[in-house]
């Protein structure tokens, strides 16, 4: 499949991935040192929700709009409001017309020492990117393929970070390069925190990318969360409706965070129904 974010910006995937990543920088922040933030897949960073590539499915009706209207719990709601509350940003007259992609929204939670970098080679979402980051001291926009970036950056100065790797899935090895590709960069890094986001169409290849992930700290159940959510029955030629995201060396907060959020999205989020989600250690 070809999942390029401008198309989808704003769907339920994003909902979730952004949530999480959110939920990872905000536990980051608690510490004084400097972190790094390293995307290695960005895009083009902002999105035109009235745009042609957009509107072309409207994804982020059934996305991010629902949840800005959605109502949450105490509990549940205040580990939400940090995403929205960025998202609310990029659009100040309250209509929902523009949407952050992972490296706004990653900049949203830098303080003064942390460091972002954004990778993105396609060159129409590289000038979209530079054009969104211009002059910021603490962004680096880099004309690099993402896999050639997971072992060219790390492991960072600031040894705290993140990696997000969220490639498109234009290639039909996609899963094997995600696998290779994550390999190489724990091999340089294993104390940091790693993202990897993936189209769950085919649960063959997803329990396999899983299997190999987990293969790489030992199957140790606290090195890795493994959380898939679908939004409908996903059929062989339909939309993605399902995806999923692993994190290693996730914050020791971030599993019971995301049993309070996930259960108050499956409505909001649902499609011809409530939506269900996965959320489970690997390996162990």
């Amino acid at each position: 499949m070809n999942y390029r974010h401008a198309f989808h910006a704003g769907n339920f995937a994003d909902v979730i991935k952004h949530i999480v990543l959110v939920r990872i920088l905000t536990y980051l922040q608690e510490k004084p040192a400097a972190f790094r933030v390293i995307d290695t897949h960005a895009g083009a960073g902002v999105y035109d929700l009235t745009g042609e590539e957009a509107a072309r499915g409207s994804e982020w009706l059934t996305g991010i709009a629902r949840l800005m209207q959605a109502r949450f719990s105490d509990a549940a709601g205040a580990l939400v409001a940090p995403y929205l509350d960025i998202v609310r940003a990029f659009n100040p007259q309250r209509d929902l017309r523009s949407y952050p992609g992972s490296p706004l929204i990653a900049r949203a939670l830098l303080r003064p020492q942390d460091r972002l970098v954004a990778c993105e080679l396609e060159p129409v979402a590289r000038k979209h990117l530079v054009n969104a980051l211009r002059r910021d001291v603490q962004a680096n926009v880099v004309d690099l393929d993402g896999w050639t970036a997971l072992s060219a950056f790390v492991p960072p100065k600031e040894r705290r970070g993140l990696v997000l790797i969220d490639p498109p899935f234009e290639h039909k090895d996609e899963f094997d390069r995600l696998a290779d590709g994550f390999a190489g960069a724990f091999a340089k890094w294993p104390t940091g925190c790693y993202m990897l986001w993936y189209p769950a169409k085919r649960r063959r290849a997803t329990d396999d990318l899983a299997r190999r992930v987990g293969a790489e700290f030992g199957g140790d159940a606290d090195r890795c969360l493994r959380l898939e959510f679908s939004v409908a029955p996903q059929t062989p030629d339909g939309p993605l409706t399902a995806a999923g995201l692993l994190i290693v060396n996730p914050p020791w907060t971030l599993r019971a965070e995301l049993k309070l959020v996930l259960p108050e999205l499956e409505k909001p989020l649902g499609q011809g129904g409530a939506a269900r989600f996965r959320l489970e250690a690997v390996g162990g």
